[in-house]
């Protein structure tokens, strides 16, 4: 009798949620349906604004009525689609670009410059305007032909920071600990569990870094703003431009307005006399062309995104697993349509068994077909683990990238459980069976057997890096050790082959494969948002949004325990990003 209540149930719940499911489908559905009718009339405006984090792609139908449920993404490969489409584009005049809560990497931000860079050289203008300015977002609009704030706003330009939190202290006061094994002297993923302050070797690269990333980005403001590198330099140091007034005369800012005022401008700049001002929203122009393309030709490029923490296993939007990723490697050799592949990647490593696997079917997708790597904000470890494989590497000169190096980390609460009368008792038929124990300190042995492996997993990821890029292991071991460089540096060192972004190496793909003229095909397919939906229901899935824990936490907490969670839940060896970097 119980077995039949509970069947009943689990059918009646699982009718409930199908009829909710269809219902919000409906809603959504007529949503989508009167969308489908945008139209972009002339003298119109493209108004880019960035409401959602910026990804490599998105690899989503924009009209797909159950996206909503998931966290909200805005596609890299969209927004610059949008802009080079707009760039030929007679019924729009020009670009309004808005820019107070840019949620990019450096890489991405540049991407985005760049086009609007392109854009420019239409004859049509770009426009900028905020209530305020964050400095990322500055970096973004400073290649606009004019540059307006709010009277009232503020403005931050005080050059690059990052911070690194340490628990060393924390470890010893709470008896929780993290056992760790590395390779290379900067391999300082681990470095916040082995002390409390930061070690001159990660002081030096993560001040060498930030100082490549600034001149470069220092350097490209300045030229569109026609001043001196020294000037911004100057106007940083001195928070010279920390209020509208001061950012105007500084000559960052060429005016203030209020936003009626700003679109009086927009109107006259459009030329739209006789009409009222038009303005159509990235997403709306999206809609609008989607089956417009910026390449053409019978032939195609493929170009597979690899985004995210590399993990075991499948792989989705927000992650790189083996399985998308040889999937989709999987099919490209198997089309005779495609006759070269790029590799978007942005990632700062993980699972070095997983970017192994990854590593060689890149390497078999090379014997076929030539194989070029663009690399993003970050392409480290794991990351950069991926495109040795490839013929050539083309890296954005913000990028972080390198750290060539491997660790292990394994929690222990020994101490804890002492303190908190827990005493575990282990019996086993040989001495190393149990392996380890979370309530044991880790035993000399066991640490033998860890540190072998991580050496292991070292000389083949120092191999790889040596037969991918044409040098002797000691060449490739002398700009290992774990260390980040910025893109200018991987090219000068010998990481990378040139500067650039996709377009640069779609050309460099084209070149390679012969090609006059192609179209693109992205990779991986990502399951829909009503089968991503289903699995929900189904249990097997659980994620919770990290938009919900920002918005209950804020940002800093949510991205501590994000953090802290992380390393928790490694498994294996590790060839990730030796910390947790983030430059404000």
């Amino acid at each position: 009798m119980a077995f039949l209540r509970n069947l009943l149930a689990a059918i009646l719940g699982s009718l409930i949620a199908f009829g909710l499911v269809f219902f919000l489908f409906l809603i959504f559905a007529s949503l989508a349906g009167a969308s489908e009718s945008v139209v972009v009339r002339e003298h119109s405006v493209l108004e880019l604004s960035f409401p959602y984090p910026v990804s490599e792609y998105s690899g989503q139908d924009p009209d797909d009525p159950f996206a909503a449920f998931y966290d909200p993404s805005q596609g890299l490969d969209e927004i610059t689609k949008a802009i080079r489409l707009a760039k030929d584009d007679d019924r729009i005049a020009g670009i309004s670009l808005s820019t107070p809560n840019l949620m990019a990497g450096m890489a991405q931000t540049r991407a985005i410059r760049e086009a609007l860079k392109d854009f420019r050289e239409s004859g049509k203008f770009v426009y900028a305007y905020g209530d305020f300015y964050m400095q990322r977002g500055y970096y973004l609009a400073s290649v606009s032909d004019s540059v307006f704030i709010n009277p009232s706003g503020t403005f931050d330009f005080k050059g690059l920071a990052a911070e690194v939190l340490y628990f060393g202290d924390f470890q010893e006061k709470s008896g929780f600990r993290m056992e760790v094994v590395r390779h290379g002297k900067y391999k300082s993923a681990v470095e916040p569990f082995l002390g409390d302050t930061m070690s001159e070797e990660n002081r030096e690269q993560i001040g060498q870094l930030l100082q490549s990333v600034w001149e470069n980005m220092r350097e490209e403001m300045a030229q569109s703003r026609d001043l001196l590198g020294e000037d911004l330099d100057r106007i940083a140091g001195n928070l010279s431009a920390r209020s509208p007034s001061k950012a105007v005369a500084s000559g960052l800012v060429d005016g203030v307005a209020y936003q009626d005022e700003y679109d009086q401008k927009l109107w006259e700049a459009a030329g739209a006399f006789g009409s009222r001002l038009r303005v159509t929203s990235l997403e709306d122009y999206m809609r609008a062309t989607r089956n417009k393309r910026v390449y053409k030709g019978a032939d195609r490029i493929a170009v597979i995104y690899a985004q995210g923490e590399i993990l075991y296993g499948e792989g989705g939007p927000q992650y790189i697993g083996q399985g998308q990723m040889l999937e989709a490697l999987r099919k490209v050799r198997e089309n005779d349509r495609i006759k070269a592949v790029v590799i978007r990647v942005n990632s700062p490593g993980g699972s070095a068994l997983s970017s192994e696997i990854i590593w060689r079917a890149i390497s078999e997708t090379r014997k076929e077909k030539p194989v070029v790597v663009s690399l993003s904000d970050v392409a480290a470890s794991g990351g950069y683990y991926l495109a040795v494989g490839a013929d050539h590497i083309v890296v954005e000169p913000t990028s972080i990238t390198g750290s060539i190096g491997v660790f292990l980390t394994v929690p222990n609460i020994s101490e804890l459980s002492k303190n908190i009368g827990i005493n575990a008792e282990q019996v086993g038929t040989h001495p190393l069976a149990l392996d380890y124990s979370l309530f044991e300190p880790m035993s000399p042995e066991f640490r033998e057997v860890l540190r072998e492996g991580v050496e292991e997993t070292y000389q083949t990821f120092l191999q790889r890096v040596a037969d991918g890029r044409g040098i002797s292991l000691s060449e490739a071991d002398s700009v290992a050790q774990g260390r980040v460089w910025s893109g200018t540096e991987a090219v000068a060192n010998g990481l990378a082959d040139a500067l650039g972004g996709m377009p640069e190496a779609l050309d460099k793909a084209a070149e390679l494969a012969g090609l006059e003229s192609f179209r693109l095909e992205s990779y991986p397919k990502y399951k829909s948002g009503l089968e991503r939906l289903m699995e929900d229901f189904g249990g097997t899935s659980a994620a919770t949004p990290s938009r919900v824990l920002e918005r209950e936490l804020g940002e800093e907490w949510a991205q501590l325990l994000k953090q802290l969670k992380g390393q928790l839940e490694q498994q294996g060896m590790q060839a990730r990003l030796p910390f947790t970097l983030k430059i404000q």
